[in-house]
């Protein structure tokens, strides 16, 4: 079934893993050549972030530093998109800034990137060596790197993002109050802009995931419980956990995001949902 899904989409050669909890249940397509993630990498970003706070090295409701963030924003401002920041929008002294923090949901980006840049200023170690060592190694995703950008910089095979999604539909070795912050809304019920979606009446963020809610319309299928929560990038990637259902879906092309996705995507969801039942 995943097979003749992938075979209609422009690029016939992606790759896909559904996952059940403890193992993936169906594949298709080279699931170990490196891929580049996108906007996906914000997923192990923000668990990063959020691991220093259950750890106790991180404060989510203090406001950063003036010189490191518009004034009055906090790491949960920051990983929930509600810090004001432009999609991008600069650096210190030259922000651009569109509303007041925890106003508006704004997809930033810049908001994820200053909250890496606040995690490695208090540790002292690079972002991407924090994310190996708090996120990729505990979880077995040992050809896992972050290459550039803490929002969208993330290299890794397929097989890699399938442990990943197996370990946020029942976190095994993460605390489950990190996962539980991630896909938790935050500041729920907050109008914004889905990226190739458009304007959503309720605009549902985690601290660093999106939740479906009653978005319409929507890179999932209108069958995923409304608490389902993941994220998509523009190379053509996409992950979901729906722990309602008890399946998490990951899909890697090389065809950027596009018109394609906004009825393929949807349309293997549904045939995930149903297969599974």
């Amino acid at each position: 079934m995943l097979a003749q899904h992938v075979a209609q989409w422009p690029d016939p050669a992606a790759s896909v893993v559904v996952v059940e909890p403890g193992a993936p249940l169906a594949s298709t397509g080279d699931l170990e050549a490196p891929r580049r993630w996108a906007s996906v990498t914000k997923l192990l970003s923000a668990l990063t972030v959020l691991v220093l706070v259950h750890d106790g090295e991180a404060d989510l409701d203090e406001a950063l530093p003036a010189d490191a963030a518009p004034p009055g924003a906090t790491l949960s401002h920051l990983l929930d998109h509600t810090s004001g920041l432009d999609f991008e929008a600069g650096g210190p002294g030259t922000w651009r800034v569109r509303a007041q923090p925890g106003q508006r949901r704004i997809y930033s980006n810049t908001g994820i990137e200053v909250a890496a840049a606040h995690a490695s200023a208090l540790t002292g170690a690079p972002f991407a060596e924090l994310l190996r060592e708090l996120v990729a190694q505990p979880l077995g995703m040992t050809s896992t790197r972050l290459d550039g950008s803490a929002a969208h910089g993330l290299v890794a095979p397929t097989a890699d993002l399938a442990l990943f999604a197996g370990e946020l539909l029942a976190p095994r070795v993460l605390p489950v109050a990190v996962v539980d912050a991630l896909r938790t809304p935050s500041r729920p019920g907050l109008v914004g802009v889905l990226p190739g979606f458009g304007k959503q009446a309720h605009n549902d963020w985690g601290l660093g995931a999106e939740v479906r809610a009653d978005k319409d319309p929507h890179w999932t299928s209108p069958e995923n419980d409304p608490a389902t929560f993941g994220h998509f990038g523009q190379s053509g990637t996409s992950l979901w956990v729906d722990r309602a259902r008890s399946l998490a879906l990951v899909t890697a092309s090389a065809e950027p995001f596009g018109e394609w996705a906004t009825t393929a995507w949807p349309a293997l969801a549904t045939a995930v949902l149903h297969r599974a039942r």
